[in-house]
């Protein structure tokens, strides 16, 4: 079950189990993507999502997590957060931007995924800061190939972003392996040089995740342990999906498509079922 340097490798059938979970991460993004108004709470939205959630036969990833125990079921990082941040009391007003991560366990599989959601009518500035990102996703994803390295990814989405203008690559914070656990080898960084790290072989599970932002990089972590937050104060943008590399391409377990249109669109084999 596991490669080179205990990286989980999956079957077919367990790469189908990531598909389930996957799809429960997908459903909840898009319908917290379509209640996110001026006026709700972050924590509303973290009511919505655990209901979902728990309602489609999963459990939250995220709830419980880590040291301090991560308290909710979602991260939700408003402007300025980049990652991470804990649902609470806080009300979106128009303007704001949210990045919303969500995980969730089927039979002991795991799926995760974020999107970040304009708050009513957002600056120009901001929305080609949220378009940037999630074409950076795209770009890493497009660049799996069997045989390829893991520093592919992190190469394209750099390239991608470099592409667009001035904008900060958050350094400290990386996608991740997932499969049986939320996070496992290898770190998939969002910048760097092809061709060095693992092997991309098929059976090999990683969350891709970009974190973009429109001043300097340099990030900290506020006082509640938990959000990520610029050091200069500028706005921030978070795309992710998990993909798993099967023997026919790339299959976007958290996408609802399993990423079939974007990855046509960009000549990459799709890997999900031919239905």
């Amino acid at each position: 079950m596991f490669g080179d340097r205990r990286i989980q490798v999956k079957t077919p059938a367990q790469i189908h189990s990531m598909r389930a979970a996957g799809l429960v991460v997908g459903e909840t993004l898009e319908l917290l993507g379509s209640r996110v108004r001026p006026g709700i709470s972050t924590a509303e939205l973290d009511r919505i999502a655990e209901e979902h959630i728990r309602d489609s036969g999963a459990e939250p990833s995220f709830l419980g997590y880590g040291e301090p125990p991560f308290p909710a079921s979602i991260c939700a990082s408003v402007n300025e957060e980049v990652v991470h941040g804990i649902p609470g009391a806080r009300v979106l007003a128009e303007g704001d931007v949210i990045s919303i991560d969500c995980g969730a366990i089927v039979d002991g599989w795991h799926g995760d995924a974020a999107i970040t959601v304009p708050v009513g009518e957002i600056a120009a500035p901001v929305a080609e800061l949220l378009r940037v990102t999630e074409e950076a996703l795209w770009a890493g994803l497009a660049a799996v190939r069997p045989g390829g390295r893991v520093s592919d990814i992190g190469h394209a989405v750099e390239t991608s972003v470099r592409a667009a203008g001035e904008y900060g690559i958050v350094e400290d914070y990386t996608g991740h392996g997932i499969g049986t656990a939320m996070h496992m080898a290898p770190d998939v960084p969002n910048y760097g040089r092809p061709g060095r790290g693992p092997r991309l072989k098929p059976g090999i599970a990683l969350a891709v995740e970009p974190m973009v932002v429109l001043g300097d990089q340099a990030s900290g972590i506020a006082p509640d342990e938990w959000t990520v937050v610029t050091l200069d104060g500028s706005w921030a943008a978070h795309y992710e999906h998990t993909f798993a590399l099967t023997e026919t391409g790339v299959w976007v377990l958290t996408a609802l498509d399993g990423g079939r249109q974007q990855l046509t669109a960009r000549g990459v084999p799709f890997g999900g079922p031919a239905d």
